[in-house]
């Protein structure tokens, strides 16, 4: 397989060159672009070294695959480059994600998809992606009513200046003692801070980011009625996104049987024993694969509901491993 990364000195793009090794792809060409004040860096990747190259034509010519990590306008037009060239591009922006001709493919749940492709195929959301898994888990036994989900987002998944601002903002508190009013990224200090505003409003009054939430999980799971409700709030962790979820079902659900279809669906690994405060958390999910759900329980107010918590690394499973296994697939059926 040849492929090229865009993106690869973002943080996605680093992650993604982690896993590579250890994947099942055979790779007989790579290449790796990235913007502008990166091109001409080297990177070391396998005892190899490898210059980060303008993303033009020659980039292209020749590869079987792009996987873009960058920004929407970027993906635009790496799209065109990649139809030009007869390059299948992965793309982990939002630019196509709700496209009626694109997959959006989470391949635990729809890989089947990828056989609809035209060229390009899109990952979902870093939320939408834990969510969708458990969703998909527990709809084979139980029919979903509604699913109220909030979520605590690392600033990794704003990208490597917002890591910068995090860290730069807590020394500064620690030293200092006071809140540091440098904001470059985020509209609110983040360091030791909550922001409950992930990317911009839309007219409902619900973010971006929560509506993404609603219409990438209707898409995936193909339930096109399906009711989401989302909040979105950005954290002071690095890396991992964690979940609060609510979720009703038309029936009354038994725990057990919930967690035994949590923990028999890959991907996805049950740690529930608060009696020995055995449950997720970001600092245990970082730089793991499977999604890791916890604090299984009845909802008190309703006894079709259940409450759960849910944490996984967003530059993982929530982009990077996602990737790589849509690759694996192309790679599995020619």
């Amino acid at each position: 397989m040849k492929l090229g990364i865009i993106g690869a000195t973002g943080a996605v793009g680093k992650v993604f060159l982690d896993l590579l090794p250890n994947s099942n792809l055979s790779i007989t060409d790579l290449r790796l672009s990235a913007s502008n004040r990166s091109i001409g860096k080297k990177i070391n990747y396998q005892n190899q070294e490898y210059t980060v190259q303008e993303n033009s034509d020659d980039f292209y010519s020749g590869l079987d695959f792009v996987f873009s990590s960058a920004s929407s306008e970027v993906s635009k037009m790496a799209a065109e480059k990649s139809k030009e060239h007869n390059v299948i591009m992965i793309d982990d922006s939002s630019e196509f994600r709700l496209n009626d001709d694109v997959p959006l493919v989470i391949p635990e749940i729809n890989s089947d998809s990828l056989n609809m492709h035209k060229g390009i195929v899109a990952i979902p959301n870093c939320t939408t992606t834990p969510l969708a898994m458990i969703l998909d888990a527990l709809r084979s036994e139980y029919k979903l009513k509604r699913i109220i989900v909030d979520t605590y987002q690392a600033v990794s998944g704003t990208g490597n200046l917002a890591i910068e601002e995090l860290i730069n903002q807590t020394k500064h508190y620690l030293e200092t003692g006071k809140v540091s009013e440098e904001m470059n990224v985020y509209p609110h200090t983040i360091g030791l801070n909550l922001i409950p505003h992930v990317e911009t409003p839309e007219e409902n009054l619900y973010t971006k980011e929560e509506m993404k939430m609603l219409y990438e999980t209707r898409k995936i799971l193909s339930e096109p009625n399906l009711k989401v409700s989302a909040t979105c709030v950005r954290v002071p962790v690095i890396r991992c996104h964690s979940e609060s979820i609510n979720i009703e079902f038309h029936s009354n659900p038994d725990l057990n049987l919930i967690t035994n279809l949590l923990n028999n669906y890959k991907g996805i690994t049950v740690i529930d024993d608060i009696s020995t405060n055995s449950y997720p958390t970001p600092v245990f999910g970082e730089g793991k694969n499977d999604v890791f759900v916890g604090r299984l329980r009845q909802d008190i107010s309703n006894e079709n509901a259940i409450n759960l918590w849910a944490v996984s690394d967003n530059l993982i499973k929530g982009a990077a491993l996602n990737a790589i296994q849509i690759l694996e697939v192309f790679q599995k059926i020619g």
